[in-house]
């Protein structure tokens, strides 16, 4: 088929690539000419396993290219929405800005039969008044709701094999046009679920608050388990065997980040208000706070580990990015950690194996380098606050030569206590004993 994807950011860039990698024509477009002149050369703008290697598989395929202008869409009959919805400068709701202007901006080159598909995660209702706009442009062409579930760092596999198609329709022939696009998604078993706009738009948002709130509850428990000596990890376990519950989502620890969940529940928190429906979702207000709260943690437990003289002081942090396999440092934990940390006075460096740049320019007060080992040389206290397999895989013996303080705080549980402690150092984790 011959589709267009408006937008090239990390959502757009991925599917833009995938979907030419299945056989389709596609044009991206994006106002960034930048980010438009990289994707052309075949350069990924961020750091996401495999997209590299499609990219390139599909420029050189000739099924690929890019775009600043949006007449280049002309001639294709699917037209996915890609573009970013950020928290509003002044509030918790979505920022439409960019999603409104993608369909004004559209519409000039849309034709008799064409489907609009938005993938952008937006309020439910959104869908809605963008299908009458296209009823009114007298352009013949409709409007579909594909919502996205990408995991950073599995984004071209969730692409080319999703867990499950969402269809929010408004025209039921439109099905088949999708169906089309992800033939071989269906060929494989792939689950499609067909439904409204509003349940399609509420698909993504559900999910996310589910997951959030999933998180939020483990450390909840973890606050908990911290004032009476419980072991949160094993209380994961034990309840985790329950299959109502699952162990999946339930790593106590410094808690969620990224450019979705924080800003995704904060939205619908905001949209449920509008709706005049706010108390059914007020318990997200509380998760979001947990997940906050979670971060002081860490920083008070940094303090206490360096005896509450934190003024010049070195303090290694392991990780930037909001989880491994990215270089998102979106509201990340991480970076939130690092900052607190500087501003109680501490000289912070921080590692990351793919996200010191987008740290660097977001706050450049702190020191940044790429190597590990220089990171924790002559440190008086590692924080890893970013689960990468090299940070995991540290050697305990081996740090305890390098450092100036044998004092560790694993801010994501992901460290075998015993083992460091057994080199001889002071070990904290989040809710352990």
């Amino acid at each position: 088929m011959r589709i267009s994807v408006i937008g090239c950011g990390y959502l757009g860039a991925v599917h833009a690539a995938a979907m030419a990698e299945l056989g389709h024509d596609v044009v991206g477009v994006d106002i960034d000419a930048a980010k438009v002149s990289m994707l052309a050369a075949g350069k990924a703008p961020f750091f996401e396993p495999r997209l590299p290697e499609v990219l390139a598989s599909a420029l050189a395929s000739g099924r690929l290219t890019f775009s600043t202008d949006l007449a280049a869409v002309h001639g294709a009959s699917i037209h996915f929405v890609a573009v970013g919805t950020p928290q509003s400068k002044d509030s918790y709701a979505a920022d439409l800005t960019y999603v409104d202007a993608a369909i004004e901006g559209l519409l000039p080159f849309l034709s008799e039969g064409d489907l609009v598909v938005g993938k952008s995660t937006v309020p439910v209702g959104t869908a809605e008044r963008l299908s009458a706009v296209l009823a009114q442009s007298g352009t013949g062409a409709s409007l579909a709701w594909n919502p996205e579930f990408l995991r950073e760092g599995f984004a071209v596999k969730d692409t080319v094999e999703p867990d499950r198609l969402v269809y929010g329709v408004g025209d039921a022939a439109d099905v088949a046009k999708l169906d089309e696009v992800y033939a071989q998604a269906l060929a494989a078993g792939t689950p499609r679920i067909v439904t409204d706009y509003a349940t399609a738009e509420l698909v993504k948002v559900a999910a996310n608050a589910f997951l959030a709130t999933k998180i939020s509850f483990i450390n909840a428990m973890a606050e908990i388990a911290e004032v009476t000596g419980a072991d949160v990890t094993a209380l994961a376990d034990a309840i985790g065997h329950d299959a109502r519950i699952g162990r999946r989502f339930l790593n106590a620890g410094v808690g969620f980040g990224g450019g979705c969940l924080p800003k995704d529940i904060r939205a619908f928190t905001a949209r449920a208000e509008e709706l005049g429906r706010g108390e059914s979702v007020a318990f997200l207000k509380e998760v979001d706070a947990i997940n906050m709260r979670r971060r002081d943690r860490v920083a008070e437990l940094a303090v206490q580990a360096l005896d509450g003289a934190v003024l010049g002081k070195k303090v290694a942090v392991l990780g930037v990015t909001f989880k491994p396999h990215s270089d998102d440092v979106r509201d990340s934990p991480a970076l939130d950690v690092a900052v607190k940390l500087k501003g109680l006075g501490a000289d912070v460096v921080v590692t990351d194996p793919e996200g010191l740049d987008n740290a660097r320019t977001r706050h450049p007060q702190l020191l940044y380098t790429q190597m590990t080992e220089e990171a924790l040389r002559h440190a008086d206290l590692a924080v890893l606050v970013t689960e990468w397999p090299e940070y995991v895989e540290l050697d305990p013996v081996h740090v305890a030569e390098i450092v100036r303080g044998r004092h560790i705080i694993d801010a994501r549980n992901v460290l075998d206590p015993a083992a460091w402690k057994a080199a001889g150092w002071d070990y904290t984790g989040l809710g352990r004993a």
